[in-house]
């Protein structure tokens, strides 16, 4: 399918935009981990599909030994110029089929803003293989709300005008046909929290820019 043959590629020319303009994640999000997921700061974080280290890095100030795994090289160089401060960041040239880690050697394992693009079944054997006994897999969307303003319909409008494969991407986000068959028969829960970026007019031009 070449959407995914050029998955691993097409944010090469996007890296500076991506890393200075796309939203972080809640930190609430750790406060369910840990509740749901056992989390604590000892815990071994799988990052996959890592990009420039947005997700890692509140791993690694919750005090986490993190692999962050992404398949780009432009990607992965800045997360390593962003993140190498920390002792505890590895940074790991593979893919969510193909991670390179050690078989049962990780307590937990995110996907942000990348599960869209796997091959469900490959990540699914490859996550088994790589997670410990009563490990968990957490996969999350920082989702873009496109109605109900003025301004949210008229983005959403140039998405879907110049964008050059935007519908097909957004139709993968939250596909519950992957979903389960990620899953499979293994309970999964699902939870929203709220979320907002504030934008000045570079800052905009930057978020589009950086976009796939």
């Amino acid at each position: 399918m070449a959407l995914l043959q050029d998955s691993k590629e097409r944010f090469s020319t996007r890296v500076d935009n991506y890393a200075k303009h796309r939203p972080g994640y809640p930190r609430k999000i750790l406060g369910l981990l840990e509740r749901e997921c056992d989390l604590t700061s000892h815990s071994v974080v799988a990052d996959i599909g890592s990009g420039t280290g947005i997700f890692s890095g509140i791993f690694l100030e919750h005090g986490n030994e993190v692999h962050a795994v992404e398949p780009n090289a432009e990607m992965r160089a800045s997360a390593e110029r962003a993140l190498a401060r920390h002792a505890k960041f590895h940074s790991v040239a593979g893919s969510a089929e193909a991670t390179s880690l050690p078989e049962g050697s990780v307590d937990l394992i995110a996907a942000a803003q990348a599960f869209h693009w796997f091959q469900p079944a490959g990540a699914r054997r490859e996550f088994r293989r790589v997670l410990r006994p009563q490990g968990f897999a957490v996969i999350l969307w920082n989702n873009r709300k496109n109605s109900g303003t003025a301004f949210l319909e008229a983005y959403e409008g140039l998405l879907q005008r110049f964008g050059t494969d935007y519908a097909d991407v957004r139709h993968r986000w939250h596909n519950e046909r992957d979903l389960s068959e990620f899953f499979g028969t293994h309970a999964m829960k699902t939870t929203t929290f709220p979320n907002h970026q504030l934008h000045d007019w570079e800052g905009l031009k930057g978020r589009l820019l950086s976009s796939s």
